[in-house]
């Protein structure tokens, strides 16, 4: 998972993206804000989309691990047994 601030007619907004381990995109979203709900919506999203991964590498960003402990803890709620590993890289 990436996240960038690019400029989209005129307004600043972040692109957040996905890609798979061969760089192929697998989901992006347009956000005005970086922050835990727009975390979580965009892994909700994407796993909706994707479906369920086994893990996630993300930066160190403390909105992404909140958004992806939601996650888990929602997915936890369905009966999912196994939650989604956090991979941090810088």
């Amino acid at each position: 998972m990436d996240e960038t601030y690019i400029k989209v007619k005129g307004n600043w907004i972040y692109l957040y993206r996905v890609v798979d381990k061969h760089s192929k995109t697998l989901d992006f979203m347009l956000s005005q804000r970086r922050n835990k709900p727009a975390d979580t919506k965009f892994f909700a999203r994407m796993l909706e989309v994707n479906g369920l991964t086994r893990k996630i590498v993300i930066d160190k960003r403390r909105a992404n691990t909140a958004g992806l402990k939601a996650i888990n803890k929602m997915l936890n709620g369905f009966g999912c047994p196994v939650p989604i590993e956090m991979v941090r890289r810088k």
